[in-house]
């Protein structure tokens, strides 16, 4: 009888290890699906894309260079707020994008608000970037 109580309780202590290890991939994994990806192209002296609207959450930058002719960037701040001290860094591109090659940010949390999105090596405008 000690026996059976003995490998029961392993059993049960098993599973509900091997649950919890579930419970916590299946977390990450829906952490992981929760960043969603903006894709922008640059051609020279501009973006593509004018202005955008986005949701509240986490996002990846992914910058395109069309054909500048030389490495571009991303910069990404606050509208109003667009000098250096106040630029959101972890939307910089991990590395300066090179011509006809496409470089991404790390992943950028933003909340409600306006902001101004440009490079400021291809020189381009600033757009307006809505999180609503």
């Amino acid at each position: 009888m000690k026996k059976i109580i003995a490998i029961l309780v392993l059993f049960v202590g098993f599973s509900i290890t091997a649950q919890a290890q579930h419970n916590t991939m299946k977390k990450e994994t829906m952490m992981k699906n929760d960043v969603k990806t903006v894709s922008l192209e640059q051609t020279k002296g501009e973006f593509t894309q004018k202005s955008l609207t986005l949701s509240e959450g986490t996002y990846i930058f992914e910058i395109a260079n069309a054909n500048v002719g030389h490495d571009v960037g991303f910069v990404l701040a606050p509208k109003g707020k667009t000098d250096a001290a106040h630029h959101i860094k972890s939307a910089y591109v991990t590395e300066v994008v090179k011509n006809n090659t496409t470089g991404h940010s790390n992943k950028v949390k933003l909340a409600k608000g306006e902001y101004v999105y440009f490079c400021p090596l291809n020189p381009t405008p600033q757009y307006t970037l809505l999180v609503k």
